[in-house]
């Protein structure tokens, strides 16, 4: 049985739906990162990096990083682009999210990351704000008149939809994405969506 290791409303949040929506059993176990469970000795043993999502495989080996993740649940459930150039297309979109509109993300909450400078904080946040909202205005772009990051639904949704929460999070003007909301509306329609929304207590 696989296991995923997710924080509520985290990047792990995608694969958390998309085991939810393969329909396998598989064990949910959450990490308090305020309490800093991410930082125990047993978790970075699982995750060097002490992050997640971590997804423990039937072998009791763990994968890491959604760049992997994703790929890997995607293909095990029907989820990921069986034509060569779709899958290209694909492993670009999701490395996209994760080295460049991720990253963006983390200079807003996260600028310790960036300086031990404190006075330097507020300018790196804003300069992360800026970045981050303008590559949510890509997204918006590439749904333009289409319904699905890819061909079909796939793993891309729920990671794009993940975005879409952290743009609400810090009260980006989301309603003007009208393509982003609108997929991001499709996807709420999914009854694997909703569970994982409701155990994570997100709310968009």
């Amino acid at each position: 049985m696989l296991t995923l290791y997710y924080a509520p409303g985290a990047c792990s949040m995608a694969a958390h739906i998309v085991l939810e929506e393969g329909g396998e059993q598989y064990q949910a176990r959450r990490v308090d990162l305020a309490k800093g469970e991410q930082k125990t000795e047993a978790y970075l043993k699982i995750h060097p990096q002490g992050r997640v999502p971590a997804l423990l495989l039937e072998d009791d080996q763990p994968l890491t990083e959604n760049t992997a993740i994703l790929p890997f649940l995607g293909k095990r459930f029907g989820l990921w682009p069986m034509d060569a150039a779709a899958e290209a297309r694909a492993l670009s979109l999701i490395g996209f999210f994760a080295a460049s509109v991720h990253p963006a993300h983390a200079h807003i909450n996260r600028p310790e990351r960036y300086t031990s400078e404190t006075a330097c904080f507020a300018k790196i946040q804003e300069t992360g704000r800026k970045t981050f909202h303008d590559y949510l205005r890509q997204i918006d772009l590439r749904l333009a008149a289409r319904q699905w990051l890819s061909e079909h639904y796939s793993v891309l949704d729920p990671y794009g939809l993940v975005f879409y929460v952290w743009g609400l999070r810090r009260e980006l003007p989301m309603a003007e994405l009208k393509n982003y909301t609108a997929f991001k509306d499709r996807v709420l329609q999914r009854p694997a969506v909703q569970r994982v929304l409701e155990d994570e207590k997100v709310k968009v």
